[in-house]
């Protein structure tokens, strides 16, 4: 696996080593060891599914501590650009985010460390998109950050009016109205 750095320290974008031939192709989508030395020694407990039509918004997501998680995703049908965006209080990188477009044909899988928000929009017909986290879900730990929020700087690469959001997702707070429960550790 090739590891891409981005312009915030622990979000990375992984890159497996793809074998194709006539019958199809094959690559490692998971390798503890190898995850550990490379990305951050992570013990992941769940995984996820969602599959998502053309337009759908789902974000911007996070667990509250102590129920925090840190996430491994990736679109194995179709095509989503999906978004980390800092919610560190005191990084100096709170409130910027990295985008990445992950689709079944790239292979490419996204790192979201915790205290981050996380969301992503559809943008072929269909998405299937999976993650993997390194705690369990917390209904009582939900948290999230308006997907809408314009002073993020998200190009969505769709217009935000056209979007199908889910009746929780429209209501989060503006990154300026937010009271982060995340605090950057040096």
């Amino acid at each position: 696996m090739e590891i891409i750095k981005t312009e915030i320290e622990g979000v990375v974008i992984i890159k497996p080593r793809v074998f194709e031939d006539a019958r199809g192709y094959f690559y490692e989508s998971y390798n503890k060891k190898e995850f550990d030395e490379k990305v951050a020694p992570t013990d992941f407990v769940q995984d996820n599914q969602s599959k998502s039509s053309r337009g759908v918004m789902r974000g911007l997501h996070f667990q509250c501590p102590p129920f925090a998680q840190a996430k491994l995703v990736r679109c194995v049908e179709g095509k989503v650009l999906d978004v980390a965006v800092d919610i560190r209080k005191g990084s100096p990188t709170y409130g910027k985010h990295v985008a990445v477009e992950l689709s079944a044909e790239n292979k490419l899988q996204f790192f979201i460390p915790r205290g981050f928000a996380h969301g992503f929009v559809v943008l072929s017909e269909e998405a299937v998109f999976q993650y993997k986290c390194d705690n369990y879900y917390a209904p009582e730990a939900d948290g999230g950050v308006s997907i809408l929020d314009a002073s993020l700087g998200i190009d969505w690469r769709i217009a935000t009016e056209e979007a199908l959001l889910s009746e929780k997702d429209k209501h989060h707070a503006m990154l300026k109205d937010f009271d982060s429960p995340f605090e950057y550790e040096k």
